[in-house]
């Protein structure tokens, strides 16, 4: 017998096919007495039309498979909680239940903001059920939204053609790394590349921590850090390494042109009091930076090293040579570096308070 899970696998099937077409990814399947009657994916960019969404398409299709619009005994699987149009066309169809992968907070219409299924005044009663395979469901969803937003940054950011830039799919499955992208690519010193950062924690924080990593790491170095509470924590991807933009010349990736670029993106975020820490192999830039503005930083910290094995974060920036410009110029990560761990980082935010005003 066949589970609800399997014919939700075949709605997300449908899904698929409706993100390759451009579409929102949303798919539906009619089922009855064990049999797949219909199919239907999300197709309103391509028909011009508003209605044709997953399950109205399925809905048709069904109907002119059986030659009935009423659909007795049937059964619809859809990737997404059906708004209200669809929810109308469902009980109009009088199918005996509907089946939902992902809830819809903002349109959902059996349930999560409404539920037209409801009401007792309804000459039909449709079962409805929600959750089946959610998290496959949303994730196809959120991949497909993620897409949009990169390509949206890469149409506003365009980048330079002697530079690459990293794929953001290479950094999707990284552990412990879930934090807002922040981008600058207006600054002289920049040149038109563009440079990720993390700024987490309040803004207007008395108490800030710049970190800075070396050769061959990036902002993944200090994911333990950037979760502390009670402090902004501020990590640039230094220009060729992690999220930022790989110039292919070696010859840019010069210490004091980090510093520089540097110093003129501190003067655009605006810091409070900061404690200015680096990895091992950061020492250098973090000394060029701290000489060039010792009034900026409270202290200077050394971050500690767990030894852990990251190797695929540091493999992640760079799919190939063509991307390594800034290794081969400055030097490959250390091995065995992880950066610290979530108790070490805990201990470090300790130590810096010290040197912040109570």
């Amino acid at each position: 017998m066949t589970t609800d899970a399997q014919w939700m696998q075949l709605a997300l099937a449908e899904a698929s096919r409706a993100a390759d077409a451009g579409e929102v990814p949303i798919g539906a399947v009619v089922v009855k007495e064990g049999v797949v009657v219909a199919v239907g994916r999300n197709s309103p960019v391509a028909q011009h039309d508003p209605s044709a969404h997953a399950e109205v398409n399925a809905l048709r299709a069904a109907g002119a498979a059986l030659g009935n619009y009423r659909l007795d005994d049937c059964e619809l699987f859809v990737t997404l909680e059906p708004c209200p149009m669809c929810a109308g066309a469902m009980l109009h169809a009088r199918l005996k239940r509907v089946v939902f992968g992902a809830a819809d907070p903002r349109t959902g219409a059996a349930g999560s903001v409404v539920d037209l299924f409801a009401p007792p005044q309804l000459n039909h009663h449709t079962s409805v059920q929600g959750g089946v395979l959610a998290l496959e469901c949303q994730a196809l969803l959120q991949g497909f939204f993620q897409e949009r937003r990169n390509e949206a940054r890469m149409a506003a950011e365009p980048l330079r053609d002697d530079a690459l830039r990293t794929p953001p799919e290479r950094f999707g499955s990284l552990a412990d790394y879930a934090f807002d992208a922040n981008y600058v690519s207006d600054l002289p010193a920049l040149r038109g590349w563009r440079m990720h950062y993390l700024d987490e924690g309040p803004k207007d924080s008395e108490r800030v921590l710049l970190c800075i990593h070396g050769p061959g790491e990036w902002s993944y170095f200090f994911r333990h850090l950037a979760r502390a509470n009670g402090v902004r924590v501020l990590v640039p991807d230094l220009i060729g390494m992690g999220k930022s933009d790989k110039p292919k010349r070696e010859g840019v990736h010069r210490l004091d042109w980090h510093r520089d670029v540097l110093q003129e993106w501190l003067e655009r975020v605006r810091p409070g009091p900061v404690v200015l820490v680096h990895s091992a192999s950061g020492a250098r830039l973090a000394s060029l930076l701290a000489s060039a503005a010792p009034a900026r930083f409270l202290h200077v910290m050394v971050a500690p090293d767990a030894g852990e094995n990251v190797a695929e974060a540091w493999r992640a920036p760079f799919p190939d040579r063509g991307h390594e410009a800034a290794l081969r110029a400055l030097g490959r990560t250390p091995k065995h570096v992880s950066g610290p761990d979530a108790t070490q980082a805990e201990q470090m935010v300790k130590d810096a308070m010290g040197y912040f005003a109570p």
